[in-house]
């Protein structure tokens, strides 16, 4: 829980990793998750740097895998359902052997399954070409007997002159897409005037589309013609078309010897397919069964190979520099890790760490989180990430978004349904269908299926203490108040309760007032707004209490802290002071002399006294001059006090010897001119107008913030209200219709208006109305609670982790 609290305590460490074992040293890091690598060469373009050779050789590789996956994808059958499994156990990063053995074998698969898939495409698209032509030559037999008599019958009788006695047509038979059949046929005729004879037949059989794969079945054309010119242009139509014309001889003898012979052809080209589709699948199979290591392998050391180029070269090039962020709980592991990868490589010398005293750059922020943090965590982290050491609000988080939005939402009907929902996509979160969804919605959702369950949760017991549930009461308990003693004591009658729409009970009257409701809110008098307001004050007040002291930063404490918090408790502190001592002091039978705190927080900024509105306690008027003097007092100090506290404190480090802002000079980041100017480096950082205009700006929102954000609160009893009176009028409107349908028609009809009911409750009133109230909840936590004492401009601790690398989601 205390690295949950805050930041993980974090060192810098300076590793120094000897040549030959460098590789194993990372890949022994990387394994573990310890350490955040630093650049040590910001300066060096990535393709100067040491091993880009490296990086790029693993690069190729890896584009080579991306080619064998498109043909496991393409040509494995039966077709592998979804990506290519993970290896179990994941294997280790390759030593430069087995890289050298991964990368030549990789390169002889793919030769071979280019080669094959070559051969294989080449030998499909002949049997195509042929089936085709096979197909042609069946469906135009009929056609060419009947078109060959055609001149010698018709055109003697219309030029009986014997030039055109025995004039035999010219055919250009093929296939044709079925779709540009419509469009084909009306240019032909458009384009040859009518001179021409067109048949089109399908075929009987569908075969493949070379450049989709569909299956096509197409469509077969005949096109007779007589005279030289009008071919040309049918040829250069077909052209235009993409059609697969095939030489048609004019004899039908010659045609049944080209059919024969396509047979044999066909039957040939399917057994050599057969054969290579077989040796085909045997290279997928092989390929599939050791590609997905292969990629493990080939990333993790493409991965240690980029960390290896953070580092810098010692003087002697003997050993890599390195520098890197590691947890101080885990420097043993760290050590141990070093050890394990000059084992590995058996180098006589080992490498070791060396940890760097209080770096100038703050460190980075790590809060271990499991899968119920995790989603409140990401909450905080979208405002923003804490500082080094600086107090996580998700801890708080925790319980007070649930509740803020069950304040909204409560209601004990919609919490149980979505509880249900919740509980299940907690009880299914080991299904890996469900973690590995693409869908975006559905993995925020699955991501924050505790905070979901909370939500729930919460608002079941919300919608207890309102007492609803679906938008019906529930009153479990009698009410604490009765009206059969008012009709005695003040002879009321039916005709009063007709003549007045609103009617006072008196408390005073015995028998009026038996006592409070046993658990929530009184049916006959509802009041939602204090308790909310009151209880996040609270813990905003001791949340407030623990920002700054841990960066030893007492001048914060002194000049900014304890001004802000003087500022609001003296102001709205109070006011919650007065809420609570008003509910203790004043009982329902004495509420007539309950004065109104409204107007004693007016008259405590005008100092005036109001005599209509009795005091809360004894020497209430100077308790609340006293109270704004102070918070009024705390202004300037806020607006002050930092800025000349700093300015103060650089004045008399400027009468002072300058030092220099690096003293070790054994840190390889050390460089000459920081330590000639680095006593002169710390004196142009300070702007005096920059400091006052920044804490200026701060005072006003600070000071503006505490009234619009505590008056923000308010819509917590908005929402409430209104997600109450819709789902009133969701029932009013829709379920009390099927209640008044009586018999097997009323069922009927009561069975279909309770799933439109159903419909509606789920999308507007659980979808609609809970983004609603969420986002509200969010903007509270964001805008009014986190802003008070939450900075967030703090880095996450990113390390150096293989499985962060193979798994980004």
């Amino acid at each position: 829980m205390g690295a949950f609290f805050r930041s993980e305590e974090v060192c810098l460490v300076q590793l120094f990793l000897q040549s030959g074992s460098a590789y194993n040293c990372v890949s022994e890091l990387g394994e573990l998750g310890l350490v955040e690598f630093r650049d040590l060469n910001p300066n060096v373009n990535s393709f100067q740097r040491k091993f880009v050779n490296e990086v790029r050789r693993c690069e190729e590789m890896e584009k080579t895998f991306t080619y064998l996956e498109q043909e496991i994808v393409r040509s494995l059958f039966p077709p592998q359902a979804g990506p290519l499994p993970t290896p179990s156990p994941l294997p280790a990063a390759p030593q430069p052997r087995e890289l050298m053995a991964i990368e030549e074998e990789s390169e002889r698969l793919a030769r071979e399954l280019r080669e094959v898939s070559r051969n294989r495409d080449c030998l499909m698209n002949q049997l195509i070409q042929l089936s085709q032509y096979r197909g042609v030559l069946i469906q135009t037999h009929t056609l060419t007997v009947s078109q060959a008599d055609y001149p010698n019958k018709v055109l003697p009788g219309i030029f009986p002159s014997r030039v055109f006695f025995r004039l035999l047509p010219s055919f250009v038979a093929g296939v044709v897409h079925p779709w540009k059949v419509p469009s084909f046929e009306r240019l032909l005729w458009r384009a040859c005037r009518g001179y021409i004879i067109v048949d089109f037949r399908e075929m009987e059989e569908r075969l493949e589309l070379p450049e989709t794969g569909e299956m096509v079945q197409w469509t077969v054309f005949l096109i007779s013609f007589w005279g030289e010119q009008i071919g040309q242009k049918v040829k250069k139509i077909c052209d235009c078309f993409h059609t697969h014309t095939f030489d048609y001889p004019e004899g039908t003898t010659e045609r049944e010897k080209i059919l024969h012979g396509l047979q044999g052809r066909i039957v040939d080209i399917k057994t050599v397919l057969s054969q290579t589709e077989h040796y085909l699948q045997q290279l997928l199979c092989r390929s599939m069964a050791v590609l997905p290591q292969w990629k493990v392998r080939v990333q993790k050391c493409k991965a240690v190979q980029a960390v290896l180029n953070l580092c810098s070269p010692s003087v002697t090039d003997k050993c890599l520099i390195a520098e890197a962020w590691c947890p101080v709980r885990k420097l043993l592991l760290l050590q141990s890790a070093l050890i394990e990868g000059t084992r590995k490589n058996g180098s006589g010398v080992d490498s070791f760490y060396n940890r760097l005293p209080d770096p100038s750059t703050p460190p980075p922020t790590l809060f271990h989180t499991n899968s119920f943090t995790a989603g409140f965590q990401s909450i905080v982290d979208a405002y923003g990430v804490a500082r080094y050491r600086e107090v996580n609000p998700a801890v708080y988080t925790i319980i007070t978004f649930p509740f803020l939005f069950a304040v909204m939402f409560g209601d004990v009907g919609h919490g149980l349904l979505m509880t249900m929902a919740a509980l299940w996509m907690v009880l299914q979160e080991r299904d890996l269908n469900l973690r590995t969804n693409d869908n975006e919605i559905w993995q925020m959702m699955f991501g924050g299926r505790y905070l979901i369950l909370l939500m729930g949760l919460f608002s079941i017991y919300t919608g207890a203490v309102y007492n609803e549930c679906f938008s019906k009461g529930l009153s479990p308990f009698p009410s604490g108040w009765h009206l059969q003693p008012m009709f005695e004591h003040y002879n009321w009658t039916d005709e009063t309760l007709r003549e007045n729409q609103y009617l006072t009970l008196d408390p005073n009257v015995t028998g009026v007032f038996q006592g409070p409701y046993p658990f929530g809110i009184d049916p006959v008098t509802n009041s939602k707004l204090h308790p909310p307001i009151s209880f996040i004050y609270i813990v905003m007040f001791f949340v407030s209490l623990t920002p700054s002291s841990h960066l030893n930063q007492l001048s914060s404490v002194f000049l900014v802290l304890i001004p802000e918090l003087l500022f609001m408790q003296c102001l709205f502190g109070y006011l919650v002071f007065m809420v609570l001592l008003k509910w203790v002091a004043f009982c329902p039978q004495d509420s007539n002399r309950a004065p109104s705190i409204l107007i004693h927080f007016i008259d405590m900024f005008l100092f005036t006294e109001n005599e209509d509105n009795p005091p809360l306690y004894h020497g209430q008027m100077i308790v609340q001059r006293v109270l704004v003097v102070v918070a009024l007092a705390s202004v300037p100090v806020l607006l002050l006090g930092k800025p000349l506290y700093l300015y103060y404190n650089h004045r008399r480090r400027a009468n002072t010897r300058g030092r220099p802002l690096v003293t070790d000079t054994s840190s390889i980041n050390a460089l000459q001119g920081d330590l000639e100017e680095g006593g002169t480096r710390e004196e142009e950082e300070f702007d005096t107008a920059d400091v006052f205009m920044h804490q200026a700006i701060h005072t006003i929102e600070y000071c503006l913030g505490c009234i619009s954000n505590t008056a923000s609160y308010l819509r917590l009893w908005a929402l409430s209200l209104a997600h109450a009176q819709l789902s009133e009028v969701l029932w009013v409107m829709v379920m009390r219709i099927s209640l008044s349908w009586q018999g097997y028609v009323g069922s009927v009809v009561l069975a279909v208006i309770f799933s439109f009911f159903a419909t509606l409750t789920v999308s507007i009133l659980l979808v609609m109305e809970g983004l609603s109230a969420f986002l509200h909840a969010l903007r509270l936590h964001w805008v009014e609670f986190q802003n008070k004492f939450y900075s967030g401009t703090g880095y996450k601790l990113n390390p150096f982790s293989f499985s962060s690398i193979l798994n980004p989601v």
